[in-house]
């Protein structure tokens, strides 16, 4: 037979109300949250988050919206999320728009409608649409990987990333440098990655810049990367991707080239494949997991009006492999 809230409940000394209190993310002292959870484990007792959802006033559903589920930094961030949302007793529903604004759109209304407590956006561009969606559905939002005055924001430091890994080849000697990016439209990966690396090359004496422009995709860039190899010969390509890399390493293999004696590469993302491939690559490795993490801890904070921070920057490090050269000469 199953067990109910009536029998945790009992078993707990507690209150029903209590019970359900916890189990929908309430206040609930330390000392009552660890009968409960004894009592949960001693019975069974499995709670029906739908069920839940139609008693309480704020269900235990989190809505995130991601732009494509094939991903390495979406599908990292939802694990994140997940995992953090399960130790405060929250549950993920999960939206793929496959990169289409107006499905983006489509979805906060529709989370909204399923009465979810809050939603979490990992958005490639924030559009009046969005911001009239925000306040129309008045629940929290918060953003992930842009942001927005108006707007909770947790993002990647991509300018200071993308200055840290131009002041980095920069410092390798390199300064005949191609810069393989993507539309301004994604305003984090397509401006801030770019604005970065420009002030560091602004800083450097001699340099030679050539920008370039392809999609996320590793063979759309793979295409690209060939196309500014036979335009440009750079001592080094920096990418604004870890997949934009993926098809540079490619396509200078296909052509003849070394990396990194002939020409060097960097990605930006850290993704597991970079350490693996040889030569392994050099990129700016953004933590995707703890910043899950974070944006879960962020939304249930604001679901329960708790002060957050509207903008946080989330951690990145240069993690130095073979794809890059030393050109500086060596004095005997």
């Amino acid at each position: 037979m199953n067990k109910t809230i009536a029998d945790v409940a009992k078993l707990s000394g507690v209150a029903k109300s209590t019970v359900s209190r916890y189990l929908n993310g309430g206040s609930v002292s330390e000392a009552t949250k660890r009968k409960i959870e004894r009592a949960i484990k001693e019975t069974g007792y499995t709670p029906n988050p739908f069920a839940q959802s139609l008693k309480a006033k704020k269900t235990a559903f989190i809505g995130t919206i991601v732009p494509r589920l094939d991903s390495y930094a979406a599908s990292h961030t939802i694990i994140g999320i997940d995992e953090q949302l399960k130790e405060l007793h929250f549950q993920l529903l999960i939206s793929n728009t496959n990169q289409q604004i107006e499905r983006e759109i489509e979805m906060i209304y529709s989370l909204a409608g399923q009465k979810v407590a809050g939603i979490i956006l990992l958005a490639t561009q924030i559009t009046p649409a969005h911001l009239a969606a925000f306040e129309k559905v008045n629940i929290p939002i918060l953003l992930v990987g842009q942001e927005h005055p108006d707007v909770h924001s947790l993002i990647h430091n991509d300018v200071e990333a993308g200055y840290a890994i131009g002041k980095y080849v920069v410092e390798k000697g390199h300064r005949k440098i191609a810069y393989l990016g993507v539309s301004e439209q994604d305003v984090a990966v397509g401006v801030k990655r770019k604005e970065g690396f420009k002030r560091a090359i602004a800083e450097a004496a001699g340099c030679e810049v050539h920008y370039f422009e392809t999609g996320f995709n590793m063979f759309v860039a793979q295409q690209a990367a060939a196309e500014l190899l036979e335009q440009f010969r750079p001592t080094c390509i920096v990418c604004a991707t870890d997949n934009i890399a993926l098809g540079a390493l490619r396509a200078a293999q296909l052509k003849g080239l070394r990396i990194p004696q002939d020409v060097s590469i960097t990605g930006f993302g850290g993704y597991d494949v970079t350490e693996i491939i040889h030569p392994g690559l050099t990129t700016v490795k953004l933590f995707f997991k703890e910043a899950g993490k974070m944006a879960a801890q962020h939304i249930v904070k604001l679901i329960n009006e708790e002060e957050v921070p509207k903008r946080t920057l989330s951690k990145f490090e240069i993690i130095e492999r073979e794809s890059v050269d030393s050109i500086i000469p060596r004095h005997v």
